[in-house]
């Protein structure tokens, strides 16, 4: 009697509606299982809506966004960053990234005194070349790090210009209004660096023509080396320098040959786009969740809905896409408990940003509270910021 009384709570505990499975707060996010979170929040030009669900034992997806000074001066520039980072061979690199490199540039943005390609890129190598020295200080207590990497999506707005840099297979889509029909349509703004595309796999044998197994395609997958899918990223030290390709890293990590030359790079492609009236938001996702939806499908999602809830409802369609493909029922596949899970799907992050128009114009002289959030539930309130103008270095 007590055993089925038992099995009668869980169903019904699993039935519940979300609301009934929540904990957490308003200021933090909120967590459900294996999802985290924050439905609705305000940014410097907009709101944002954001979603992390993990599969892994250890989630490797980090994420964050940061509103307010870009740079380690209060004068600003002021703007919006956001950053998704797809960690791989497990969560070190994703959660260094997450600690440092923001804050690298918000040092190279003081440096010059505005953002740019350059400092964006100068803050990617930074970060790439702390990485690496953590690696070398931890080489003999820990050889695992060496083959530890991560894909880095990172989009930054600021006086109305939107810059969007990307390592790996992350992906940054556009919401634009076509002024004709009202139609909103799905543009891809960020480069991939996935050896399962054409051109990329292409790129490595022209930085390699002395080698006919830089990439390989191993169960029907292209890899580099036989080894990683991604030809860009922030740490794998082992596919990047000499020093870490032998013992006490695994052996099935080292390769027979030396390495003479990189054979992954850790240069971010970068573009640089002016924002219009009718671009109306702006999705920043890990490969978790292309790997289940369209561009233009993931567009409609959150067109079609209201803002509140976004992220959480594309990573809502997700799981039921990879509900469907493995025949089961979507209300199963939560039950599946992480480690597990990563047989039906990898950790997801979301991150949706919407742009007022009004305010991206006139973000260099508002008075906004700085913002600071991480995937997971890390909120850091800070001091209101004074209008540009009355602010002195």
């Amino acid at each position: 009697m007590l055993s089925r009384l038992i099995n009668f709570l869980q169903k019904c505990w699993w039935c519940s509606s979300d609301h009934h499975a929540h904990s957490g707060s308003d200021t933090t996010g909120w967590q459900d299982g294996l999802l985290w979170y924050k439905d609705s929040g305000q940014h410097l030009t907009g709101d944002f809506s954001m979603a992390v669900v993990q599969a892994n034992n250890l989630l490797e997806d980090q994420s964050q966004i940061e509103s307010g000074s870009l740079s380690l001066l209060d004068s600003g520039p002021y703007g919006t960053f956001v950053g998704v980072y797809d960690g791989h061979g497990g969560p070190e690199t994703s959660r260094y990234i997450n600690d440092n490199l923001f804050q690298n540039l918000k040092r190279f943005t003081a440096e010059d005194n505005s953002m740019s390609m350059d400092v964006i890129r100068k803050a990617f190598q930074e970060t790439e070349e702390g990485f690496i020295s953590v690696v070398a200080k931890e080489w003999l207590k820990k050889p695992q790090l060496a083959a530890v990497g991560s894909c880095c999506l990172v989009g930054v707005i600021c006086n109305g210009i939107l810059y969007i840099a990307n390592l790996g297979d992350s992906r940054a889509v556009l919401g634009r209004v076509v002024r004709a029909t009202g139609e909103v349509l799905a543009i891809q703004l960020s480069a991939e660096h996935n050896a399962s595309i054409e051109s990329v796999r292409q790129e490595l044998k022209s930085m390699h023509p002395d080698d006919s197994q830089i990439v390989v395609l191993k169960h029907n997958v292209w890899r580099v080396k036989g080894l990683i899918q991604v030809s860009r990223s922030i740490g794998d030290a082992y596919l990047k320098k000499a020093e870490f390709n032998r013992e006490p890293l695994y052996a099935k990590f080292r390769l027979h040959e030396p390495i003479t030359r990189p054979i992954l790079s850790a240069e971010p492609s970068i573009s640089v786009l002016e924002l219009q009236p009718h671009d109306k938001f702006l999705i920043f996702a890990s490969d978790g969740l292309w790997e289940h939806l369209g561009n233009q499908e993931a567009v409609d999602i959150v067109q079609n809905q209201p803002h509140h809830g976004s992220a959480r409802r594309l990573v809502k369609a997700a799981l039921q896409e990879a509900a469907k493909k493995r025949e089961m029922r979507y209300s199963d596949l939560k039950k599946i408990d992480r480690g597990v899970r990563r047989h039906f799907h990898d950790d997801i992050t979301v991150i949706a940003v919407f742009l007022d128009s009004d305010l991206v114009s006139r973000a260099s002289s508002l008075r906004h509270p700085t913002l600071s959030m991480r995937g997971g539930g890390v909120n850091i309130p800070a001091k209101t910021l004074a209008p540009a103008a009355a602010t002195s270095t």
